[in-house]
């Protein structure tokens, strides 16, 4: 089997995510520690001002709680994403940030829309369909963890609890569904096995050799020298000269 190259483990899987943690924390610490409110920086929809929201937006908190339950998803989600898609990572993190914003402030209702929600439901959906898109088995089962681990996430892009910015989750979910089918290039190719290369050829495979053309299995495979004997081609006769010499003695 070929080796594979394209999943291999780098500082950035690690280090993007604890960083960009870390910024959020250091937002809140500071909105904390100096009695600052950073909520009018939100979204704000369909108001020019309101557009720096969508830069801002993804490092404002309203409080601990919410904080704290973005922060793990965000941590397991850009791990994965850097170590499964490290060559578009970076074009999924920023645009997926810009463009969620962006629908946000044009579907939102007139309210500050804050958090990181957006950004975790744009890498939820594009991890996921993107894993059933490749039909790479390793990206399937990337897939699979994440809607198990995630999966319920899904009845909150709908209104259903008071003061949750259910057009964030919508817009994040509808960005990421369509990333999986815009960046289709530099996709981990699936490793192959040497019976898959065009140049295999299944009459030398040492393997197949114990199967018949039924598929049975032969128990007694004949030797190369049993093979090369009872060959048509190979068989010739075979003549044995005796010399002896007399003994004078047995003479006298």
């Amino acid at each position: 089997m070929k080796k594979q190259e394209e999943f291999q483990f780098s500082n950035g899987v690690v280090l993007v995510p604890v960083v960009f943690i870390l910024l959020i924390w250091l937002v809140f610490w500071f909105e904390i520690r100096f009695g600052m409110d950073f909520t009018k920086f939100g979204i704000f929809p369909q108001k020019l001002w309101g557009l720096r929201g969508v830069i801002f937006s993804p490092f404002i908190h309203s409080g601990i709680a919410h904080l704290y339950h973005n922060t793990i998803p965000l941590f397991v989600l850009t791990a994965a994403l850097f170590y499964f898609y490290k060559q578009m990572a970076w074009k999924v993190l920023f645009f997926g940030i810009m463009l969620s914003g962006l629908l946000t402030w044009s579907i939102g209702r007139p309210a500050y829309h804050i958090g990181a929600s957006g950004l975790i439901y744009v890498l939820v959906s594009f991890l996921f369909f993107k894993g059933i898109l490749t039909k790479h088995y390793r990206l399937i089962a990337l897939s699979l963890l994440v809607i198990f681990l995630y999966g319920s996430m899904i009845w909150y892009v709908l209104p259903i609890k008071e003061g949750v910015s259910w057009e964030g989750h919508l817009s994040g979910l509808l960005v990421g569904i369509s990333f999986a089918f815009i960046f289709n290039k530099q996709i981990p190719k699936q490793a192959k096995y040497y019976w898959e290369e065009p140049d295999y050829k299944p009459d030398e495979d040492p393997f197949l050799k114990h199967f018949d053309a039924a598929g049975n299995f032969i128990e007694n495979l004949p030797s190369e020298e049993d093979t090369e004997v009872s060959a048509p081609e190979k068989t010739s006769e075979i003549t044995v000269n005796y010399i002896y010499k007399r003994n004078k003695e047995t003479l006298k």
